[in-house]
Order: C-alpha cells, then sequence, then structure tokens
C-alpha cells in the first residue's frame, strides 16, 4: 500500500520532485562516466601493432618487485607488490640462443626499438605520433614489406614507412634527417615499407642493423624477441613452452624476462600506454570518490529541502494517525522511485560522457591513445545503485524530524520554522568542522602531491558539509550583521531581511551548494599554480647560468653540449627521468658534474656538490627526511630501466622542489633512459646569444634561451598540465554549479503562495523582484565569505606542507571571476522562478488550494 502511495504522490507532486529528479540525474552521470575511466585503466585493452605478425614476443620485467613476510601469532603472511619502472628495461642478445632451442620454434627475431624523429627544416615531421627505429632485420614482426626501393644494407641508408614517405613526400633516394640518441644525422631513403595491417599509433623508421645497434645504445642487448611458431604449433602451446625454458631468466641488471601472447603483447610494445593504466586508474577514482562525497551533500540538501516544502502535507498525515515508520518508508519509497528513473537515466548519459572524457584526456596527451576506453555494465549499474541507496539515505536524513515529532508540533512548523535550535544538528555539524580543521592539520605536514591531492579535496567537501549543518546558525548570524544596512535600503531590503530571519533553514539549503562551488572552484584553480610557481621559484632562483639551451624535439644532443664547452665556458647537460627506491617514485635528473657551480645552485645544505660522480647521489630535504639519510648514507635504489644501484649521498639540497629530489651525474643517467638528449643545457659564458646560435645552427630545432625566456615555456608547460586536472575537476564543478540553480530554482518555484500575498497585501511586483534579488546577493555574499574561507584554509594548508610556506597562489582577477560567475547563477536562479511565479494573479494563487 504504502509502495501504490507513494506512486501516487510521484505522479501528483512530478514539479516538487523534478529538483531531486535532477540532481540524482547529474549525480549518476558523473559517477558512470568516472567509472568509465576507472574500468578503462583497470581492464582497458592495449592493442598491438609492431607485433602483429607475431604470436609470441619475450621481453623484460616492466616492474619492480617487492616482497614482505610477517610472522603474526604463529601464521606466516607474505605479500607481494610490484610497481611500473619508468624507462624500458633491456634483455641479453644471448638469449636468443636457449629461445631458439624451445620445442615449436620456428624463428627468433630479435628486435631494438629506440627513438627516431625525422626532422624537417621547421622541425619535427607528424608531432602527434611517435617514431621509433628499429633494425629492417625486424620488419618482419608486423610485417612490413618493400613496396618500393631496396632494403637498407649501409650504415646510412634507411626506409621509412608508407605514411611518413606521404606526409612528407619523400621517394627513394632523397634525403631525410633523423633526430636519434647520437647526433642528427642525414640519411639516404632506400626504400619504403608498407605495413600488413594498419598502424596507427606510430611511425617506424628501418636502419641497417649495424646503425640500429650503434643508435640502440644498449650493446649485447635487445628490447624483445619476436617468436615465430612452426607450422600446426598454437601460440598458446608455444608460449607455456617458451615461459618454461625461460623460468629463472634474468636479465644482466636482474630483471625477470616476462613472455607475453595475444593482448598482452600490446603493453609490451606500448609501455607509456600500460603505464597510463595506473594514472587512468588514480585518476578516475580520485575523480569518482570526489563525485560520490560531493553527489551526496548536494542530494541530501535537495531532498531536505523537498521534505521541508511538504511539511504541512507530511504533518497532515501525522495528525490523521500515520506512524513515524510509515512517514519514512512512504519517503524512502519515493526517494527509490526518483531514484530508479533518475540512476537509469543519468547511468545512460554517462556512458557517452566517459567516452568524450576519455577522448579530452587523450587529446591532451595525458593518456595515449592506445589505450583503448573500455566500457561494460559494471559502471552503470554501480552508478544507479549509488544512486538509489543515496536518494534512500537522503531521504532518511531529511525524514528525521517530521517523522520523530509530534503531530501537533508537525502542523505548528508547517505554518512558521522552527526557531529553536537543533541541537543535534549543531553537535554534528561541529564534529564535521572538527573534522575539517584535523584535515587542514593534516594537509599542512604533507609533502608529497599523491598524498596531499586527495586531502585537498576531501577537506573542502567536509568543511562544506559542516556549513550545511550549521547553515541555520550561519544565516542568522549573517542577518545580525546585515540586518542594520538592509533595514536603510528600502522595502524590498526590509523584506529580504523579514524572510532571511523567518526562513533560516530555507537559506542554508541554499548557502550549502553556493559555498561547496565558490569553495571547491578556488581550491582547483589555485591549488596547482600554488605548486607551479613554487617550483619554477625554486628553479629561478638555483639557475645560475647566463645561457639555456632548449629543443623543440627530443632534445638537445651531447655533440651539441660538447661544441659549446670551451675552456673559460661551462655547460651543464640536464637529463630528466624517475627512480624507484624501494617502491616509492622520486623524481631525478642528471647533471654533468663539471664545474657544475658556476650554471646551478640547488642550495646545498649539507655535503657538497663536488663529489658529485658516477658512484655518488644528491638528494633533497624531503628525500632526506624520508629516507633518513644524510652524506655518506648509502641509498639502495632502482634506475629508470630497471638496474639496481647504490651510490653513496655526498649532498643534500633544499630547492627540491625546482629540480627533483634525487640528482646523479649526468653519464650515469643517460646511459639507463630511452630517451638521453637532455632536455636542457645551461650554459655559463661571456659569448652572446648569437654566437651560441651560431655554434648551434647544424642543430635543427635548437634555441638558445636566456633563463626568464626557459622559465616562461617552463610555465605554459605547466599551464597544459594543468589543464588535464581543470577538466577532471571541471565536471565535478559543473555538477555543483547545476545543483546551485536547482535549489535555488525549488526554493523560489515553491514561494508562489508567498508572492501572492505580498501582492494582495500591496507590495509591487518590482518591490517582490527586488526583495529576491536582495536574498539571493545577502546569501552569495555569506556564501563567498565561507566559501573563500574553507579555501583559503586548505590552499594555505597545502603550501605550507608542499612548499613549506603559507604563500597559495591566489590570481585576483580568477578569483573575482569565479564570485561573479557564482553571483551570475544565483541571480539568474532566482530572478527567471520569480519571474514565473509572479505571472499568475494573485487573487487566483491566494484562493487555490494547497
Amino acid at each position: 500500500m504504502m509502495l501504490r502511495y507513494a506512486l501516487r504522490t510521484v505522479r501528483a507532486r512530478k514539479g516538487g520532485f523534478l529538483g531531486a529528479f535532477f540532481a540524482l540525474m547529474c549525480a549518476a552521470a558523473l559517477i558512470t562516466a568516472c567509472g568509465t575511466l576507472l574500468e578503462t585503466g583497470l581492464r582497458g585493452t592495449i592493442a598491438t601493432e609492431r607485433y602483429a605478425a607475431t604470436p609470441v614476443v619475450v621481453s623484460a620485467d616492466q616492474n619492480v618487485h617487492q616482497t614482505t613476510v610477517k610472522h603474526k601469532k604463529g601464521k606466516t603472511k607474505v605479500k607481494h607488490k610490484a610497481k611500473p619502472i619508468a624507462e624500458r628495461a633491456w634483455l641479453p642478445g644471448d638469449l636468443a640462443t636457449e629461445l631458439r632451442k624451445v620445442p615449436g620454434v620456428r624463428e627468433v627475431i630479435p628486435e631494438l626499438t629506440f627513438l627516431a624523429q625525422p626532422l624537417a627544416p621547421g622541425g619535427a615531421i607528424d608531432k602527434d605520433r611517435p617514431a621509433y627505429g628499429h633494425a629492417w632485420d625486424s620488419a618482419a614482426l608486423t610485417p612490413y614489406t618493400l613496396t618500393t626501393g631496396t632494403a637498407p644494407k649501409a650504415d646510412g641508408d634507411l626506409v621509412i614507412d608508407r605514411r611518413l614517405a606521404e606526409r612528407a613526400h619523400l621517394e627513394p633516394g632523397d634525403r631525410l634527417t633523423v633526430q636519434s640518441t647520437q647526433s642528427p644525422r642525414t640519411y639516404r631513403v632506400t626504400g619504403i615499407a608498407a605495413p600488413a595491417q594498419e598502424v596507427r599509433h606510430q611511425t617506424a623508421l628501418f636502419f641497417s642493423t649495424a646503425e640500429a645497434r650503434r643508435l640502440a645504445a644498449h650493446p649485447g642487448q635487445v628490447t624483445a624477441f619476436g617468436v615465430l611458431p612452426t607450422k600446426g604449433t598454437d601460440a598458446a602451446v608455444l608460449k607455456r613452452s617458451v615461459s618454461s625454458a625461460l623460468h629463472g631468466t634474468r636479465a644482466p641488471h636482474g630483471t625477470t624476462a616476462q613472455v607475453s601472447a595475444g593482448d598482452g603483447r600490446g603493453p609490451v610494445e606500448f609501455l607509456d600506454a600500460a603505464a597510463a593504466r595506473t594514472k587512468l586508474v588514480s585518476m578516475g577514482g580520485a575523480m569518482g570518490g570526489t563525485s560520490l562525497l560531493v553527489a551526496v551533500l548536494v542530494v541530501v540538501g535537495t531532498f531536505a529541502l523537498s521534505v521541508q516544502q511538504r511539511h504541512r502535507e507530511l504533518a497532515l498525515l501525522r495528525a490523521i494517525a500515520a506512524t513515524p515508520g510509515q512517514i519514512r518508508a512512504l519517503l524512502g519509497r519515493e526517494a527509490l522511485i526518483v531514484g530508479a528513473a533518475a540512476g537509469t537515466a543519468g547511468a545512460l548519459a554517462g556512458l557517452p560522457l566517459g567516452s568524450w572524457l576519455h577522448g579530452r584526456f587523450v587529446a591532451m596527451g595525458a593518456v595515449p591513445a592506445t589505450l583503448q576506453h573500455t566500457v561494460s555494465v559494471f559502471p552503470p549499474f554501480a552508478a544507479l545503485a549509488a544512486t538509489l541507496l543515496g536518494a534512500w539515505a537522503a531521504a532518511r536524513i531529511s525524514s528525521r524530524r517530521i517523522a520523530r515529532i509530534r503531530p501537533a508540533e508537525a502542523l505548528a512548523e508547517a505554518r512558521a520554522e522552527r526557531t529553536r535550535p537543533a541541537w543535534g544538528r549543531i553537535l554534528a555539524g561541529l564534529a564535521l568542522l572538527a573534522g575539517g580543521v584535523v584535515l587542514v592539520a593534516v594537509l599542512s605536514v604533507l609533502r608529497t602531491e599523491p598524498a596531499s591531492t586527495p586531502v585537498t579535496f576531501l577537506a573542502v567537501v567536509v568543511l562544506a558539509s559542516s556549513v550545511a549543518l550549521l547553515g541555520p546558525l550561519l544565516v542568522r548570524a549573517a542577518v545580525a550583521v546585515l540586518g542594520g544596512p538592509l533595514a536603510l535600503t528600502g522595502p524590498s531590503s526590509r523584506l529580504a531581511r523579514a524572510n532571511l530571519r523567518g526562513h533560516a533553514a530555507r537559506m542554508a539549503s541554499v548557502v550549502t551548494p553556493l559555498t561547496l562551488l565558490i569553495g571547491m572552484t578556488c581550491t582547483v584553480l589555485f591549488v596547482q599554480p600554488t605548486l607551479g610557481n613554487a617550483a619554477r621559484a625554486q628553479a629561478r632562483e638555483g639557475i645560475r647560468a647566463d645561457w639555456v639551451v632548449a629543443a623543440q624535439g627530443p632534445g638537445v644532443p651531447a655533440e651539441a653540449a660538447r661544441r659549446l664547452r670551451t675552456q673559460h665556458d661551462t655547460v651543464t647537460e640536464v637529463v630528466r627521468t624517475t627512480v624507484r627506491v624501494g617502491l616509492d617514485k622520486y623524481a631525478a635528473q642528471g647533471v654533468t658534474p663539471g664545474g657544475l657551480t658556476r650554471t646551478w645552485d640547488p642550495d646545498v645544505t649539507a655535503g657538497s656538490l663536488t663529489k658529485l660522480t658516477e658512484d655518488t647521489v644528491a638528494v633533497s630535504e624531503l628525500a632526506a627526511d624520508q629516507l633518513h639519510l644524510k652524506p655518506g648514507s648509502p641509498l639502495k635504489l632502482t634506475l629508470g630501466d630497471g638496474t639496481p644501484a647504490t651510490p653513496t649521498v655526498v649532498a643534500v639540497y633544499a630547492r627540491g622542489l625546482g629540480f627533483g629530489d634525487l640528482t646523479f651525474a649526468h653519464d650515469l643517467v643517460a646511459r639507463h633512459v630511452d630517451n638521453p638528449l637532455a632536455t636542457s643545457v645551461l650554459v655559463s659564458t661571456a659569448r652572446t646569444q648569437t654566437q651560441l646560435a651560431t655554434t648551434l645552427r647544424e642543430f635543427p630545432g635548437t634555441h638558445v634561451l636566456a633563463p626568464a625566456a626557459a622559465d616562461s615555456i617552463q610555465a605554459a608547460r605547466q599551464q597544459a598540465n594543468a589543464e588535464v586536472n581543470y577538466l577532471a575537476m571541471g565536471l565535478v564543478l559543473a555538477f555543483t554549479a547545476i545543483a546551485v540553480v536547482n535549489t535555488l530554482a525549488m526554493s523560489v518555484s515553491e514561494r508562489v503562495r508567498e508572492f501572492a500575498l505580498l501582492r494582495l497585501a500591496g507590495a509591487t511586483r518590482r518591490q517582490v523582484l527586488g526583495m529576491l534579488r536582495t536574498e539571493a546577493l545577502s546569501v552569495l555574499l555569506l556564501a563567498t565569505a565561507l566559501g573563500s574561507g574553507i579555501a583559503l584554509a586548505v590552499l594555505t594548508a597545502f603550501s605550507v606542507g608542499m612548499t613549506g610556506e603559507a604563500a597559495p597562489a591566489v590570481t585576483p582577477l580568477v578569483y573575482v571571476a569565479v564570485v561573479a560567475l557564482a553571483g551570475l547563477l544565483a541571480l539568474v536562479a532566482t530572478a527567471l522562478p520569480g519571474r514565473v511565479a509572479l505571472r499568475v494573479r494573485p487573487v487566483t494563487v491566494a484562493t487555490a488550494k494547497e
């Protein structure tokens, strides 16, 4: 019976449930979209291209492993963890001998993959596709076959793929300059090859075997082995045979060889896509978690307002003997009906939203196109379940008071809002406020971005939740402050003051989403600049060089740095990578030790950089604190390509935010990265910019910049990276903005009778609209103060933890734009429903049934 009554209520009050439906639908769409990203990270397919004709691929393990054994209460627990390394791990070339002995193996083809960027006079050709070099012997792995010309035989010969030939208008006999791991070299195109199937995500250049080995710069090692079966041998059987034969086989640095077949070949080929899985899982989880918290806060507020608008109806039900359990059951079933409809619509809308979001991440370079977007029934069903649970919980929370108080009190409160404080609500609000303060305090001591970012947004949501519970008190306090000025500004302002004072709970339901919108938006927009500006400031203070050499292409070749280096000038090559200490990831760089202090000053606080060699390392104060290091301490780590090393700490420096946590000698890092070209070259010299540029004229794409110009380029790169975060959180902010409009529209629409009575009492239409504007501006002022205070507290704590200084980077113009946008939303969402409500004749509304 209660379900039938709930269905009748929903049909009869479609307009009243529209706001809740819209809020739940947006929440479901957002959760579904985030869920598809999460699922793509967990199960997304990485299709192979290069190894399409190779059933089995043998490669080096791309992970660092850690096994811990715990003995507790007579039981032994073994836990194994693995984390990906940053660069490509290599295999010993003589492993081919063992592979050829495996039954069912027809041929073993060694593979070399290395950087090989074709250059045109204006820069790189086809910048949107990565270009890799290979030995022509491995063309059969795809396979590539010659369509014209001949295979490369001499060191200066080159075969290019058909797409590159078409885009660059190249034919056999033409010349093409290629920037690989060494100095740029011009090759003669001897042939053009086409793949047996479409290759969409990479450009292939094929060299002679000797030249490929020279450019790969890993003597005696290979990227992978393609294993071709004999006729009639099944790929799965061959994989098991190869795995059994290689069991326990390790690369020179200790990495275990792994065997891949089927879909497992893709991650071997596209290392960036495999690494992007972890990033997408983290991003999708963070977005989904934040979205869920915001959705709960918004939906609870929406249902609270909806229940408040039905107070008289529910009070009458209590008066005619409806029990508290029946009231709760009625509201719960209504919520489930609305939640089911909204959740279904939102889940369906979330699927294309997730696809669009994945496409934008690919376009921004945050996720490689090789990681294919994956969609299944799990995200929509999870969103539907979350929507149903959220709607039911919101209805239960919102109905607590109306279901608990006596019928006579319910009827009394239906006409006049309760003035006595709700102590349970106040205590809960104070508890959340205390929790938010604790989170802010914790944030001020977190010194790594992965740890601080989730706490940052959680703190904003928790503090906004405390505002939701303490809202009526805050509104009354604001009225006490603004009451005097409002009383002096005309009848509309006096009406607004009376409404704010007499309907504090209703106004509080509007303050909450506005506070969340302003607080969350300011946090999202200013958290990245706070970190980026501090890092750039440290870099500016630490670069002593007169000039910085940068490149448009893959990097600055070592030969370019050698030509700049003279007896009186100091040239420091900088190459960047990521290393693992245990399973923890640290940003690292390699720098040329000679004359380092003339070009670079990381603010050494202990030890000396003069002792920096291939057997030593300098660490930041953060790394030293986390790893308990000091000069003289050994540091056991894993380099970018999986090579273990144990250098000795010789210096500790303060500017780790600007220069990374670990600093090695350049030559050590260059041997263990995929791209050994310098990201920048610092030059201390008396020569002019023109003289340096003349020296580098043989190196296309290199530019000599003043340190200030190099800093501007770095700022542009940081802005591009920040745009990914803006997009990720933009949907949450859009949902919050929709909630603001939704709540304001609901709040105004239910006041039709009030407006009619005011008109009958002598108020003009203009005065009623003026009252609404004043109410909206008053609420906006309070929400701006609360939201700005929340954002400032959180950003200051973030700044203290990450940079050591209470200096959040707040751009005044952007802040004003945020408040102006919130104000525009508030005014429009108030004025439009208000004008619609005032179109009906007052007498018609006043004499109509409620």
